[in-house]
């Protein structure tokens, strides 16, 4: 694949960013993708390697080397066909996937592995400037009527294969516009909703019908999930209305962290935080917005969403922003030969750390502290692994100044009044209970109601959604027409 002694010629080249000073200004996105003439030297790299570990690497198993193989000689239009074959949304993986596909690379054992992600960035984005991504509408119409509840890249992807081979979907979005959490999570540095919004007018071009602002079912009392609906469907309705109905909400329910102080006013999800600024960034006006500006910032909990909050922070103009993380500080090369191909543990700085933020490892909040009801500071303490769990490890307690709070622990598992309003069997960890198997995959107990997404996996990456929307789309084509074509 690419040109065969490339890869011992060719360093990796990475994506470029623009100035911190520069980018922390606004929220626009600031990485520089790689030209033509560079994104050919990264698909000479690519090795004929036999086994191509990449393609399972990866969730939606892109067709990697071929892709690379095109770049390389310059066919750019055949590269964007075999991406779309088994990508919808290359643009948002293209950004936003960690690129497990590259921790999968052969290359990778004993050099750096072949630039995959900015390949793949590269490829559709000069196919949006070229125009070769058009609506594909189906020839003949089944007259079967799916609803798919939940418009993130799951319910995206379903809604857009579904309606390709002929049936009426419906894609209900209980905000005010589609994306899910890629919409109203991701914030615009990571990737700008101008990208969501033309793949919406593509499903809307393919005879998709988008309905926003419609809550199906009903969230608990108090919930902090993020809802900006003004109408109500049942799910007894929809049952009723459509021949399907496959269920792609996100993983919503935040982890709290139930210590001392938790009532304290300053103490947010980050899931409060982060889909205000993105709606403010779409030009609506909020009244009481959550903003960081001049205030000393902790986030709790290291992985993408605390990063996510550490961005945002910066650019509010904080005073300071330290993110904890409770697990040891990994390793910052992992060993490869152990390691490969499976995606390694290894310390990882993205961008938003190195725009300004401490990082403290091994690290629990035993307390929140605050005067007249608001939070000031945190109590913690060092932890350590002792015979297999997490212990305090005593004389290191230390108390951190802080204005503002935000709990970025991850996700437990989808709202619960959603699935229980349907009659979906949970497994035991709340999520949808479903298979992934070839015949019957993602049915749910209640006929012709299907899950997907995280909504049965538990939270993932958008490339995981993506996956399971196109299989789940698969496997209703077959339960409403006996056969289907579509890919799996």
């Amino acid at each position: 694949m690419g040109k065969i002694t490339g890869f011992m010629e060719f360093e990796r080249i990475e994506e470029g960013y623009k100035p911190v000073g520069e980018r922390v200004k606004n929220y626009k996105e600031f990485v520089i993708g790689l030209d033509e003439a560079q994104a050919k030297v990264q698909g000479a790299r690519c090795m004929d390697c036999g086994t191509p570990f990449c393609n399972n690497g990866c969730p939606v198993n892109n067709i990697i080397p071929d892709f690379n193989e095109l770049v390389y000689q310059g066919d750019w239009k055949n590269a964007i066909d075999v991406l779309h074959s088994t990508n919808n949304f290359p643009e948002f993986t293209g950004r936003i996937c960690p690129a497990p596909c590259e921790a999968a690379c052969t290359l990778n054992v004993a050099d750096d592995a072949v630039g995959i992600k900015s390949i793949e960035h590269a490829i559709i984005d000069r196919a949006w400037q070229e125009g070769w991504v058009k609506p594909r509408p189906a020839a003949h119409k089944t007259g079967k009527k799916v609803a798919v509840v939940g418009s993130g890249p799951a319910g995206m992807a379903a809604a857009q294969q579904l309606a390709r081979v002929g049936h009426d979907v419906t894609l209900f979005e209980k905000n005010d516009r589609i994306g899910g959490l890629l919409r109203y999570g991701i914030p615009d540095f990571k990737m700008e909703k101008s990208h969501i919004d033309r793949r919406a007018e593509q499903l809307v071009a393919e005879g998709v019908t988008i309905r926003t602002g419609v809550m199906v079912g009903e969230l608990p009392a108090g919930s902090k999930v993020t809802n900006w609906s003004q109408e109500t469907i049942s799910p007894k309705q929809l049952q009723k209305d459509f021949d399907a109905v496959l269920l792609t909400g996100g993983s919503e329910q935040s982890r709290d962290l139930n210590v001392p102080g938790r009532d304290l006013a300053g103490i947010h999800f980050a899931m409060e935080f982060l889909p205000q600024q993105n709606k403010v960034n779409a030009g609506d006006k909020l009244k009481d917005q959550l903003r960081a500006d001049g205030k000393h910032v902790i986030v709790i909990g290291g992985g993408d969403t605390g990063s996510d909050c550490v961005g945002t922070s910066n650019r509010h103009g904080a005073k300071s922003v330290t993110q904890f993380e409770v697990m040891p500080q990994p390793p910052e090369e992992e060993n490869r030969p152990l390691t490969w191909p499976y995606w390694p543990l290894k310390l990882r700085t993205s961008s938003s750390h190195e725009e300004g933020c401490t990082r403290e490892f091994a690290i629990s909040t035993q307390e929140f502290i605050g005067e007249k009801g608001k939070v000031t500071g945190l109590k913690t303490v060092e932890v350590e692994f002792k015979d297999g769990k997490l212990v305090n490890v005593p004389g290191t307690e230390k108390t951190y100044p802080a204005d503002m709070v935000f709990l970025a622990m991850g996700f437990v598992n989808p709202v619960a009044t959603i699935l229980d309003a349907f009659g979906v069997e949970k497994d035991n960890r709340g999520n949808a209970k479903a298979t992934t198997d070839f015949t019957g995959g993602y049915a749910t107990n209640v006929p012709k109601v299907f899950a997907a997404g995280d909504m049965r996996r538990g939270q993932s990456l958008v490339v995981w959604a993506i996956r399971e929307g196109r299989q789940a789309a698969r496997s209703i084509d077959e339960f409403l027409m006996g056969t289907s074509d579509l890919p799996r």
